[in-house]
């Protein structure tokens, strides 16, 4: 019986390894194109991609306290602010500054939005207007608001009235800037468009004025939320004797951080939810304006 054995194939061996001098080329990795990527993020939930940074900062927060980097004395930790706040909570002492706050906040922002909103049409609507509120009123806002405050406790006393002139004061320059902005930015082909099918003054003002001018309206109202907010802190320092500023006034004498902390978290929850409520009504009623929402 005899084997044979076949002679090993030197051509697909040739072919297989690497002529001399010659480099293997390398392995070629798939590109995923941009557009598939972002299609992946976009497949994570917006609100989960919104909350990855502040519970970060909130970890980092707990590690710095438990390693003692950071002393109960300098900041509280997340957790002691956690139990302070629902301590705060249980025995209805924070609901009841929040609901002050908020109301000292609310009727100042509805007399400076009245009144800024006010000015900024009779100024943007005629020059007669310009020329007699323009002037005056770009003057008072150059000067710090802040600084008006004891002139406020001489004329209106230690109540509530300084409180809330402070906060309409600096919602009313807000809205008069953007509005007035708004009004004087709309296209003069539109004016030109309404006045040749017909409309009146009061027709233009109402049909394409004020909706030229609303995107400038809600922008400004977006800062004087924000602005009411801070004017809020300063105005409740005024012999406060209820609100979220009395609660940090009185954590400050008693070197409490962690309620300070909570009345920080407070106010920034607040501005946030009041920010989230006019982004709404924008969406809302600017939906006829097409805009970049970003890639």
């Amino acid at each position: 019986m005899t084997i044979s054995h076949a002679p090993p194939d030197l051509s697909a061996a040739a072919e297989q390894a690497p002529a001399p001098g010659r480099r293997t080329p390398p392995e070629l990795e798939p590109v995923v194109p941009a557009s598939v990527r972002r299609a992946r993020l976009r497949a994570v939930p917006r609100w989960l991609r919104r909350t990855v940074g502040p519970l970060l900062l909130l970890a980092l927060w707990q590690v710095f306290s438990a390693t003692g980097v950071l002393h109960p004395d300098v900041l509280a930790s997340p957790r002691t602010i956690a139990r302070a706040g629902a301590g705060l909570v249980a025995d209805g002492t924070l609901p009841a500054a929040m609901g002050v706050s908020l109301q000292r906040v609310v009727v100042g922002l509805l007399l400076g939005g009245v009144t800024g909103t006010a000015l900024a049409l009779v100024s943007g609507l005629s020059r007669l207007g310009e020329d007699l509120v323009d002037a005056t009123v770009q003057m008072l806002r150059t000067v710090p608001w802040v600084g008006l405050i004891p002139l406020f406790i001489i004329w209106l006393g230690i109540g509530e009235a300084p409180k809330v002139a402070l906060i309409a004061l600096g919602v009313a320059f807000h809205l008069y800037l953007n509005v007035y902005a708004g009004i004087r930015g709309v296209d003069a082909q539109l004016i030109e468009a309404g006045e040749s099918l017909g409309l009146g003054r009061w027709g233009l003002v109402r049909h394409v004025v004020l909706p030229g001018a609303l995107p400038g309206a809600m922008t400004g109202l977006r800062y004087s939320l924000a602005t009411a907010w801070l004017a809020l802190v300063f105005g409740e320092s005024i012999n406060a004797d209820a609100g979220i500023g009395f609660l940090m006034n009185q954590a400050r004498e008693f070197f409490r951080t962690d309620v300070i902390v909570v009345c920080l978290v407070v106010y920034a929850f607040l501005g946030l939810t009041a920010d989230v409520i006019v982004r709404t009504l924008e969406r809302l009623l600017l939906q006829w304006r097409p805009t970049f929402t970003g890639q």
